[in-house]
């Protein structure tokens, strides 16, 4: 598994060769490019997308764009997350959830489906050359077998894609029903990322996946004292704790399931 740290300090591609996961607008927004000194995925930021706008408002064509500068200018990455519509309640539903505000896309689980797997079939249409994975999105195993299903009727080998995105899980990872996810996509041979995961979640079903990412790190850091020597209030945006934090991570899972370290 290979385990990437997500972050919104782009600069950290040029101060570390742990792998890190950005959105692809802290790139995009700027002004110098850092060369990536380790392996780095790219997230479309389709949460934040869709909380505050209902929809996209990047079409295909400008996100084919952004990942192709990104592309010469950071470096080859690992792959990029399509601009896929994720199907949590809060997502399809709007109102406050968790001191936040979702303005809601009133669609139903099926219709954000379609919205995925088309996006992405314009996007890999746009630029077969880039790394563009293909995500999975849905609230219930049925749901997520169609999801399969609509990229198997398009002619989408899910079983041959170096990376299959598992979208809507981040909330349910540490439940019995997001293990019974995790393992009924694992058993068609995805070789699935896991979207927003962290401890318990890894330690039930990390052995499933091929890779995964975690901001966790940064709220862990926000409620402690900063470390030793370190001026700031907190180590929220701090490479030392959020690199301290990934090992910590990676020795508490199960020995039979641990990968090295560096994640190369």
């Amino acid at each position: 598994m290979r385990f990437y740290l997500t972050t919104h300090k782009r600069h950290w591609v040029r101060l570390t060769d742990v792998p890190l996961f950005l959105k692809s607008e802290h790139f995009v927004n700027a002004v110098k490019q850092d060369e990536a000194q380790g392996p780095y995925a790219v997230d479309s930021g389709g949460f934040s997308e869709l909380q505050r706008h209902g929809q996209w408002t990047r079409t295909p064509r400008q996100y084919v764009d952004d990942l192709r500068r990104i592309w010469e200018c950071v470096g080859p990455y690992d792959w990029a997350a399509p601009q896929d519509w994720m199907c949590e309640d809060a997502i399809i539903h709007g109102g406050w959830h968790g001191g936040q505000y979702f303005v809601g896309t009133r669609l139903s689980v099926a219709e954000h489906q379609r919205h995925t797997v088309a996006n992405f079939l314009e996007l890999r249409s746009l630029a077969p050359e880039l790394r563009i994975a293909p995500v999975l999105q849905g609230r219930t195993i049925p749901d997520y077998e169609r999801c399969a299903e609509l990229y198997e009727r398009a002619g989408v080998d899910l079983t041959q894609e170096p990376t299959v995105g598992l979208g809507s899980v981040c909330r349910l990872q540490s439940t019995r029903e997001g293990a019974a996810i995790v393992t009924a996509m694992a058993a068609h041979g995805f070789k699935l990322h896991g979207f927003g995961f962290k401890t318990l979640g890894l330690a039930k079903v990390g052995h499933l996946l091929a890779s995964a990412d975690s901001a966790a790190w940064s709220s862990h850091a926000r409620h402690r004292p900063a470390l030793p020597g370190h001026t700031h209030k907190n180590c929220a945006n701090c490479l030392p704790y959020a690199l301290r934090w990934r090992t910590r991570v990676l020795n508490a899972l199960p020995t039979w399931q641990q990968p090295t370290l560096d994640a190369a």
